[in-house]
């Protein structure tokens, strides 16, 4: 399977036959996968449509090694994980692959980096090893070349001071955080930003009270009197990222799709502004598992985009433990 084939999407149809050949790849050079496959009772010859293809649980990342390669993989990413569950682990065959997926849909939504001073707020995944997100805001700072950008962990005095100074400058800067975070920078730091786009990527990780993110946008907005404040969402899970300019509204690459199962049927997909479990297709898995089901709530948008409404509790899950081997 040619990666460059996945990136040169642009219809629909070249999407669905790409579906196909990853499906088919992935089936038979990923062992877990094929074996849940054929435990769902699913085989090649009976996919013929996106809908019919089988998505994998993400637990299945905590549990397994998920690879169609028997090299030793470039890199592992992990997720932060809690006291009582075992983190992620995504063996990362071509490293190249993440790196071209994240940069050419950073370019689809923002430009080129270099256009940009990138600054980043993320302690609590700088604070530990193997984060994907670091992986890629590494790169993007390195690619926006301005003399300010860069990583501030406690610092948030002189990463204020820097966002007053790039405004003077009238500098066109991105600001990525974790929710809490920016929520610190704006409590103790608050001021107007005319020309820095404000990006959250969720979860206040055990630091401050959870927030939906109507609430902490209305937050963030009025402490920096924004029009809009931005999210990214990615996991580790995942090799490529959707991104909402605006109203907690996502849009993914055209290599990216999400699909909204039943949460009483997990095999069943419904139609648009109904609320359920997201699945998602990334094609830029290709070496692991591109069809993952995830555990988290949402809803596609009628206009198109797609909207996080929260993460299944175990009361929520019912049916979707019936995917689990």
């Amino acid at each position: 399977m040619d990666p460059n084939r996945i990136f040169s999407i642009k219809e629909k149809h070249e999407f669905d036959a790409a579906v196909i050949s990853v499906f088919r790849f992935q089936y038979e050079n990923n062992l877990v996968y094929r074996e849940f496959c054929q435990h769902m009772g699913t085989k090649p010859s009976d996919i013929n449509r996106v809908e019919d293809i089988p998505f994998l649980p993400i637990e299945f990342f905590r549990k397994k090694q998920l690879s169609c390669s028997s090299s030793k993989p470039e890199l592992i990413f992990t997720s932060s994980g809690t006291t009582s569950s075992l983190p992620s682990k995504h063996f990362i065959a071509d490293v190249g692959i993440y790196e071209h997926s994240f940069r050419k849909s950073f370019e689809r939504f923002y430009g080129n980096p270099e256009d940009f001073c990138i600054l980043a707020l993320l302690p609590s995944y700088l604070e530990r090893s193997g984060s994907s997100l670091v992986y890629m805001v590494r790169d993007l700072i390195e690619l926006s070349r301005h003399p300010k950008s860069g990583f501030y962990l406690d610092n948030l005095h002189t990463l204020a001071n820097h966002l007053q100074l790039l405004e003077e400058e009238k500098t066109k800067t991105l600001l990525i955080g974790v929710s809490f975070a920016l929520m610190d920078l704006a409590e103790r730091h608050p001021m107007e930003l005319n020309n820095t786009v404000i990006m959250e990527t969720g979860g206040m990780k055990g630091q401050r009270k959870e927030l939906i993110r109507e609430e902490l946008h209305r937050y963030l907005s009025e402490a920096f009197h924004l029009e809009k404040v931005h999210s990214e969402y990615g996991m580790t899970e995942l090799l490529s990222q959707a991104y909402s300019q605006g109203d907690g509204v996502f849009n993914s690459p055209p290599w990216m799709k999400v699909l909204i199962r039943d949460t009483e049927d997990p095999l069943s997909f419904i139609e648009p502004g109904k609320t359920g479990g997201v699945n998602i297709i990334d094609l830029a898995n290709l070496y692991s598992c591109s069809f993952i089901a995830t555990q988290d709530l949402g809803r596609l948008c009628p206009e198109g985009g797609f909207e996080i409404l929260g993460r299944f509790d175990n009361a929520d899950i019912r049916g979707c433990n019936l995917m689990v081997l």
